[in-house]
């Protein structure tokens, strides 16, 4: 029965079940530490001749296009 969650989610989903339960579990401040870890940033550089260009933000240049 240990792997019974299979059948019904992924193990992806099943770790982001078991983070979320755990957050919730913890006091006010070690909560808002474990929060702000969770938090993803994604960055990019566009490459032109073989060289690196500067870094942004996946989600700043997603509100400039827009």
């Amino acid at each position: 029965m240990a792997f019974a969650w299979r059948n019904v989610f992924s193990y992806n989903r099943y770790a982001s079940i078991c983070a979320a339960t755990v957050r919730k579990s913890l006091k006010e401040q070690a909560r808002l530490q474990a929060e702000k870890r969770g938090d993803i940033e994604l960055r990019y550089a566009k490459w032109d001749n073989g060289k690196q260009g500067s870094y942004q933000n996946v989600s700043e240049a997603v509100k400039e296009s827009s």
